[in-house]
């Protein structure tokens, strides 16, 4: 179905029903342009793809080891021109949630989103004023209980009219004939997350931009919710500024466990770096993907941007920023695999790196590195493998020497966080721990401590109680 011959006013004729719905819906126009340089890759048959004869590793980077933390003076003044964006559209469905992910509890009854107030809160006492400035993305699906949740919690933090950034959201795309998707048994799932590189669109969109702009913000740190490692750091937030780039990505070491996930790069034709997914990579170049050796660093999705240098590049290329879009093949209705094939066009807000001339990535430690995607991540950060600072931050353990304890949870029964806390009534120490697995049902007491490589198979259909005490090496159940 793609042309990439088809010319300016046929992509405008093909992609006019979908202008149509998304202004129905009430889709900014900054939106609705996003889309459409996604749709015409789309039509046009872009695949994505970045072989390894066209780019260069990414090397010799700065390293937050060697900064020097500004005065206070100055680390004050700067937070008076910075916004911290937290990234909160996301519903942890794949750990069984119906809700935003970020009021999970993970210490005591603390949320990851009270533990990001509570920082906020904890750096406005520090400057004595109403800075950093603090927003939340959230997502159609996330909105209400978040909006609730900091309203009962934390009214200080202000209504939400002062700290939302509202999602977008955007039509699915039929595979075959690529028009707008139709489901009249759920009108709802025709329409799909754009992904977080919407987060241009959205600040463009709602007037935040400019607002903040006009207020004297000219920097935002972007971070995901769920990654209580990533604060806002005056001493990188002194280099950003420093270096006068218009954006930067923090990296970290990618490991045998991160091997197959996206890696930066330098592109040849131009100098600028690039991240490519393993979906981008073609498939005689896996061996050159997943050497970690040469491909060193992958992105931790915290960025430092520059809202003026945002604003700049959105006005060079007709209120967008052009984000390669990732094609992700689904059915209309997840739960119905018999429903219409269709394509949910998602980008990646890390991805705007090849879209500024001078962008630049600096490496940090797993300190700040901490997202919770799995409930394995869950069970981790609710241990005591990571701390609790003072300022509220979630860090690795120093003992750890930044390597967290690897996890292989049964995942028929604990993939889900209702399973994870049956079969973990209780959280069970971790410090000492290089891995776990565990097969089978266990009900872990209190005072439970795994140290070195645990195991755990039991083979029966009753769960294992462990009592307090150190557990190492193999418990074998028939």
């Amino acid at each position: 179905m793609s042309d990439p011959t088809r010319s300016p006013e046929s992509i405008e004729t093909s992609f006019a029903p979908f202008r149509q719905k998304m202004q129905a819906a009430g889709l900014s126009e900054s939106a609705i342009r996003a889309f459409r340089g996604s749709y015409a890759a789309l039509l046009a048959g872009e695949t994505g793809m970045i072989p390894e004869a066209t780019i260069a590793a990414a090397q010799d980077l700065p390293c937050t080891d060697m900064l020097t933390p500004p005065d206070a003076g100055r680390a004050a003044a700067l937070l008076k021109q910075t916004v911290l964006i937290k990234l909160n559209g996301g519903l942890g469905t794949g750990m069984g949630l119906e809700k935003a992910k970020s009021l999970l509890p993970v210490r005591g009854e603390d949320t990851f989103l009270d533990l990001i107030a509570r920082q906020i809160l904890r750096m406005r006492a520090q400057t004595g004023s109403e800075v950093p400035l603090f927003m939340l993305m959230n997502s159609f699906s996330t909105s209400a209980d978040t909006v609730a949740h900091l309203a009962a919690r934390f009214p200080q933090l202000g209504g939400s009219e002062t700290w939302e950034l509202m999602q977008n959201k955007v039509p699915k795309v039929l595979a075959g004939s690529l028009e707008p998707a139709a489901w009249p048994a759920n009108p709802d799932q025709v329409w799909c997350p754009p992904g977080h590189g919407d987060i241009y669109a959205c600040l463009v969109g709602s007037g935040w931009l400019d607002r903040l702009l006009d207020g004297g913000v000219r920097y935002a740190f972007v971070s995901n919710s769920d990654n209580l490692g990533a604060t806002l750091d005056p001493a990188i937030l002194a280099w950003f500024v420093d270096s006068g780039m218009p954006f930067a990505m923090e990296v970290t070491r990618r490991t045998e466990s991160d091997k197959k996930g996206g890696h930066l790069a330098v592109r040849l034709r131009d100098g600028r770096f690039l991240l490519r997914e393993s979906a981008q990579c073609p498939k005689d170049d896996e061996s050159h993907f997943q050497n970690i050796d040469l491909h060193r660093y992958f992105n931790t999705n915290n960025l430092w941007i520059d809202l003026q240098a945002l604003k700049t590049a959105l006005e060079a290329n007709d209120g967008l920023i052009p984000l390669p879009p990732i094609m992700n093949k689904k059915t209309v209705d997840p739960r119905d695999s018999s429903s219409p094939a269709v394509i949910q066009v998602e980008t990646a807000m890390g991805a705007a790196i090849e879209c500024f001339e001078g962008a630049g990535a600096i490496e940090v430690s797993r300190v700040r590195f901490a997202p919770v995607k799995t409930t394995s991540d869950l069970l981790c950060v609710r241990s005591d493998a990571y701390e609790l600072t003072e300022d509220f931050c979630l860090r690795l353990h120093p003992s750890r020497n930044g390597q967290p304890p690897h996890l292989q949870l049964d995942q028929k029964l604990c993939k889900l966080v209702d399973g994870l806390e049956q079969n973990f009534p209780h959280t069970p120490s971790l410090l000492h721990c290089r891995s776990l697995l565990v097969h089978g049902p266990i009900e872990c007491g209190a005072g439970v401590v795994f140290k070195g490589d645990a195991v755990i198979h039991n083979h029966t259909n009753a769960a294992v109680k462990l009592k307090a005490g150190v557990h190492e090496g193999q418990i074998s159940v028939d």
